[in-house]
């Protein structure tokens, strides 16, 4: 949900690396195709509405995306606490950081302030609000800390696999179905339900997933 409407805005990689789609596309395909770019500009219209709003009530993309790190540290917080009404109240937090994440995107696209230096910040950012997600459900002991462990590694390792290969010009936008919206929809959902340390497990597996289909890709990119 949360990077996955600002993955929709995006052209696909394989057009945007200048690839042709196979001759032998059917007729089909080429409806779904045409049917995901009418809802691409769709959300991409509804996400500029939304940015212009936000953006007369705080201009700077980067105040956006410190209030969902906000959130984060406090869903970070409640969890620590380890009762199951905190958990629901956490998974809440989770729920409204990643608001914030699209909203920062759009101000950012809708003022024009798009920029790496706000890039750059709203990763880190990203990465220590998830991080200190994991560390307040690993305080809390409601989850197995090996467990725990091992997905906040394997979600660092989805980031970094993406990061490194961005430096060596491998695209890998899209690739793999672990990113940081589905991995928080996860915990998000089993907050709520009371199924925390299923949703931490599920979380470990779909980036031990993804960092395999990433390594993979840029295996097959490099020979």
């Amino acid at each position: 949900m949360f990077r996955s409407l600002r993955f929709a805005l995006r052209p696909n990689p394989r057009v945007a690396n200048g690839d042709r789609w196979p001759e032998e596309l059917n007729k089909n395909t080429g409806q779904r195709l045409c049917v995901l770019d009418k809802l691409r500009g769709r959300v991409d219209a509804t996400l500029l509405r939304l940015g212009r709003g936000a953006a007369r009530i705080m201009p700077s993309p980067t105040s956006w995306t410190a209030t969902g790190l906000v959130f984060s540290l406090l869903a970070a917080f409640l969890f620590s606490v380890g009762h199951p009404i905190d958990n629901i109240l956490a998974g809440i937090m989770v729920l409204v950081s990643g608001f914030f994440d699209i909203v920062d995107g759009a101000v950012a696209r809708s003022t024009n302030r798009m920029s790496k230096l706000g890039a750059f910040l709203d990763s880190t950012m990203d990465r220590i609000g998830e991080s200190s997600i994991y560390l307040g459900i690993l305080l809390g002991s409601s989850t197995a800390p090996l467990i725990v462990f091992l997905a906040l590694a394997a979600s660092m390792l989805v980031s970094y696999t993406r990061a490194k290969a961005e430096a060596l010009s491998v695209n890998l936008a899209g690739v793999g179905i672990g990113e940081r919206s589905e991995r928080l929809i996860a915990i998000t959902i089993a907050a709520l339900f009371g199924l925390l340390p299923i949703g931490v497990l599920v979380v470990a597996a779909l980036a031990i997933v993804t960092i395999s289909e990433r390594v993979v890709r840029v295996a097959r990119s490099l020979k």
